[in-house]
């Protein structure tokens, strides 16, 4: 009976979120001022599917994201799972960069056309100059771009080397780049370890239905530390950037130098 209840709470949303997505599409020509809506739609709905998961969020040095709200840049994720993506988006307006395996999903796909994202083929180089091209343009509108440079999500025991070919998105579009790290504390007030991780973590060859009916109605606790910009700076090449902002990201999610993690509460913004 819980689990039916948030099932349709969840299938409320996911109706909200077409119906207005379709409106969208269908009465904005413009690109650029359909995808301006488009995000803010996401946003709008991922600050609702957070409560839908029950997911508590600590942001971490939030006057860093605000410092920025009125200039485009390339942000920059570790990734566990889908429900990152609802984190993030419920954070600011941000355009995703998703798989073309994504996009082709029944579903998924749909929700990632409706959302405004942008599609990268990961296992076909020659299209990525275009790809970069038109990453590169989006920021170059005004847009926040967000990038999982990972390549896929994985089990959350470290991050995974960066793929630096997108890298070259920041450098192309002469913008900077902003570092975030998403740590998840807690599952129903247990601590996220080997037995249980699978209940929030999405990765692999899991199945999404699956995994989305058992994750419904617990509780979870996660952390989102905003890390330092990075100004653009032409003499760095996309390697150069990627290692940098990698060392950055791994070091926040293992809790390491260089980064401080007991913030003062004046730095830290509660979403429940």
């Amino acid at each position: 009976m819980r689990r039916a209840f948030f099932f349709f709470w969840h299938l409320y949303l996911v109706a909200d979120f077409f119906i207005s997505a379709f409106f969208i599409s269908l009465i904005t020509r413009n690109e650029i001022a359909r995808r301006t809506k488009q995000s803010r739609n996401t946003t709008r709905i991922a600050r609702k599917f957070r409560k839908a998961f029950r997911i508590q969020t600590k942001v971490h040095n939030p006057e860093k994201l605000a410092a920025m709200s009125n200039q485009a840049f390339l942000a920059i994720c570790n990734h566990v799972s889908y429900t990152d993506i609802i984190l993030l988006a419920a954070l600011d307006d941000f355009v995703f960069i998703t798989s073309v395996e994504m996009g082709n999903n029944p579903f998924l796909g749909a929700i990632t056309r409706y959302g405004g994202c942008l599609y990268t083929n990961r296992k076909k180089f020659v299209s990525l100059p275009k790809e970069i091209e038109k990453f590169a343009t989006t920021i170059k509108q005004g847009f926040k771009v967000m990038l999982f440079p990972e390549g896929t999500s994985t089990n959350g025991d470290t991050v995974k080397e960066f793929r630096s070919s997108l890298f070259q998105t920041a450098l192309l579009a002469k913008c900077p780049l902003l570092p975030i790290c998403i740590r998840y504390k807690t599952l129903d007030g247990n601590p996220i370890n080997d037995p249980n991780r699978d209940s929030v973590y999405w990765y692999g060859d899991m199945d999404f239905a699956p995994h989305f009916m058992k994750l419904l109605g617990h509780r979870i606790e996660a952390d989102i530390y905003i890390l330092d910009p990075i100004p653009y700076c032409k003499d760095k090449t996309r390697q150069e950037l990627s290692q940098e902002v990698y060392g950055h990201i791994h070091a926040c999610f293992h809790e390491t130098a260089p980064y401080p993690y007991n913030d003062n509460n004046n730095d830290i913004k509660i979403h429940i």
